[in-house]
């Protein structure tokens, strides 16, 4: 079993960027540029690596390989994206992977490569790329190439080498879970649980007891074993049921307009835990957003837009409308949920306006965006 976190510092203690593996500060995926490159970048380190694994690192410094991490990313539909855009898609996984010394949210981000064996390809345009593009690795650079070029093998050697140094063992799994426990969660509960007697499950979040069922906020599930977080919000209220061979999570949305609000199922996520070794995650969007009357989403929606201007303009809020802005990210959700299209758009321009503003409305900003993601995924 490769523990993540030892092979994030390998593949950086490697001489540097390749054929096999790329690391990047930050990749933009609600912009087109973002996803082309992106695609790019993967459709390259597909074709590069016909028979082994290769990576891309997210949330480290190309200069000089500071760890500085990313934001928490769901990555449960962008197995979609990627076979949207390309055909003969590679297998692809998006794990985060915290490090120690980043901030609470930070990780590093792992996307991990498995080609088909067979030439990937841009599948129709995206952005300055078009569709038929092929691309391969010259070095550290993903360059287009002609469309009969051979794939060869080059690097599975070198990548068998990278993972099995970077299996886990018992040491490596015990100071994961002290260092969860004791460590970067010590002002919370938290607990770990061991399935099939291989993997080592933690989770931490604060507690709230309503009537008979137990919920939690500011939830971190980390999968020990491999050193992978696989759950973080830091404010939805999440369920938590487990068996002997499962581990199962559903996350709610607290939304509303005015005092009118309400929790909504958004995810069903179940992890299933087998005696050979694997693993299994499904996720079910269950959510059904809230309707509501279309003049009532008009007037906060214009509301939201001219607090924008205001902060755009770099003009002081009035007291009210301080407190008009703590509800912008969830009004302008709603209104995107009720068909205002625009309304993603709002959101993303509002990032760098409020970040420096209120703290905690910008982490309520990016856990509406981060809902919106999900449900146009799906």
């Amino acid at each position: 079993m490769i523990n993540k976190r030892l092979l994030v510092k390998n593949l950086l203690a490697y001489v540097g960027e390749n054929s096999f593996y790329d690391k990047k500060r930050k990749i933009n995926f609600g912009q087109k540029e973002g996803k082309a490159k992106f695609l790019k970048h993967v459709c390259a380190l597909a074709n590069s690596n016909p028979k082994n694994n290769s990576y891309i690192l997210i949330g480290v410094e190309d200069a000089d390989n500071e760890v500085v991490g990313v934001d928490f990313y769901d990555d449960s539909k962008i197995q979609n994206l990627v076979n949207a855009y390309l055909d003969n898609p590679p297998i692809i996984s998006y794990e985060n992977i915290p490090f120690p010394g980043l901030p609470e949210g930070k990780v590093v981000g792992l996307v991990s490569i498995t080609s088909s064996g067979t030439i990937c390809a841009l599948r129709k345009n995206i952005w300055k790329y078009y569709g038929g593009s092929v691309f391969f690795r010259e070095g550290s650079i993903s360059l287009p190439k002609v469309f009969d070029i051979e794939m060869k093998d080059i690097n599975s050697h070198l990548v068998q080498e990278l993972e099995q140094h970077s299996r886990n063992n018992i040491t490596h799994t015990l100071d994961g879970v002290m260092n969860f426990m004791n460590e970067r969660h010590k002002d919370l509960p938290a607990f770990y649980r061991v399935f099939k007697d291989q993997f080592v499950l933690c989770w931490a979040g604060h507690e709230k007891r309503v009537k008979d069922q137990l919920y939690y906020s500011r939830v971190d599930i980390e999968l020990i074993t491999e050193q992978v977080q696989l759950f973080y919000s830091a404010l939805d209220e999440v369920t938590i049921t487990y068996d002997g061979d499962s581990f199962a999570t559903l996350e709610y949305v607290y939304l509303g307009i005015g005092p009118e609000k309400k929790y909504y199922p958004l995810e069903r996520t179940v992890i299933t835990f087998s005696e050979n070794g694997h693993y299994h995650i499904d996720k079910d969007l269950v959510f059904e957003p809230p309707q509501y009357d279309k003049a009532v989403l008009h007037h906060a929606y214009n509301t939201n837009n001219a607090l924008l201007r205001k902060l755009g303009d770099k003009q002081v809020l009035k007291p009210k409308e301080l407190r008009d802005l703590a509800q912008l990210p969830e009004i302008y959700l709603i209104c995107y949920l009720n068909g205002f299209e625009e309304a993603k758009e709002k959101m993303e321009a509002a990032k760098s306006l409020i970040k420096s503003i209120d703290r905690k409305i910008y982490a309520s900003l990016k856990e509406s965006i981060r809902v919106l993601r999900k449900v146009r995924y799906n």
